[in-house]
């Protein structure tokens, strides 16, 4: 009897997002492959490989260009196809290139006004961008992007203190990597980390099969840096970035020390304006009091002036 095939249709379009359809049963269409090595491989060998459908609508404006991430992580039988809106299928004799990269490729008609190519993507050589381009009085065009799944590090550094512990995470969602591995950088360099031999510095942990941990134990100023994990799946390799800062104890008590030193300052800045303040008060009334003692004099020798003034008229 025929293998049993996992069918999945997934149809993209300009707007909206894509609706997939999961059907089980006997192959859906005849698959011809594209290359004498693909014609090589036996029923037996793709009798669990999963086929699934893509197509892109393509407006007919001219000048468009459609881009789509297609995710993989195991062996496929795939049919990307283009298809053309029908409000614009009055346009005549449009010419239809498909290309691998920069590599022209053959493909077939499936109807009227769409054009598909028959994959089996059977390792990582087989993954890359696959674009259609629809010439005629206008021209339009659409790229499907085969990807492993990407991997989720975490944007933002993290941050942690000398002698204290840090815990990396990365995740794959939707998809089970076969291993995970961990990496530090050095310069350049990328070093992968085994814990079985640094059991003293470094824990990894597969906390389930789609999430990893990274520890590290004792943590010094040198442990600062990037680090990387790599998820393996079938179809190839996929790594998520990640960063570590670790700061030393007086990092938190900078801020606390400043504060104190300000308040220490403006303490100083007042008393001394105090004892500025008291010492010109001090002047203003050593003035004052000069200023009286000189009216008195003034007055005093005033009043003699006035006395000998009266006896010289007597």
């Amino acid at each position: 009897s025929e293998p049993m095939m996992t069918a999945q249709t997934v149809n993209w379009q300009t707007q909206g997002s894509p609706s997939d359809h999961l059907t089980l049963g006997h192959s859906v269409s005849t698959f011809d492959p594209l290359s004498q090595e693909l014609k090589q491989v036996t029923k037996e060998s793709v009798s669990n490989v999963t086929f699934v459908e893509y197509e892109i609508l393509l407006p007919g404006v001219s000048g468009t260009s459609i881009e789509k991430n297609i995710t993989l992580d195991s062996a496929t039988r795939i049919e990307l196809s283009c298809r053309l809106d029908n409000k614009y299928s009055h346009l005549k004799s449009l010419q239809v290139i498909w290309k691998r990269g920069n590599e022209t490729i053959g493909h077939i008609n499936k109807t009227e006004n769409s054009w598909s190519i028959r994959l089996r993507i059977l390792d990582n050589n087989n993954m890359g961008s696959y674009s259609c381009t629809l010439k005629g009085e206008e021209e339009t065009s659409a790229v499907f992007h085969l990807q492993v799944p990407k991997i989720e590090g975490k944007e933002k550094p993290m941050v942690s203190y000398e002698g204290d512990t840090a815990v990396m995470i990365c995740k794959s969602f939707g998809y089970t990597p076969i291993a995970w591995t961990w990496y530090m950088t050095n310069g350049s360099e990328q070093i992968a980390i085994n814990d079985s031999l640094l059991s003293d510095k470094y824990a990894i942990n597969r906390v389930s099969a789609n999430v990893t941990h990274l520890k590290i134990l004792k943590l010094t100023k040198e442990d600062g840096g990037v680090y990387w994990c790599e998820a393996a799946f079938e179809l190839g390799k996929s790594k998520g970035k990640l960063t570590l800062k670790v700061l030393s104890f007086m990092v938190p008590l900078k801020p606390f020390l400043a504060i104190v030193a300000e308040a220490i300052i403006l303490v100083t800045i007042v008393f001394l304006c105090e004892i500025y303040s008291k010492q010109k008060e001090k002047r203003a009334e050593d003035e004052k009091e000069f200023d009286q003692v000189e009216q008195l004099k003034s007055e005093e020798s005033n009043g003699l002036e006035n006395s000998s003034t009266r006896h010289r008229k007597i």
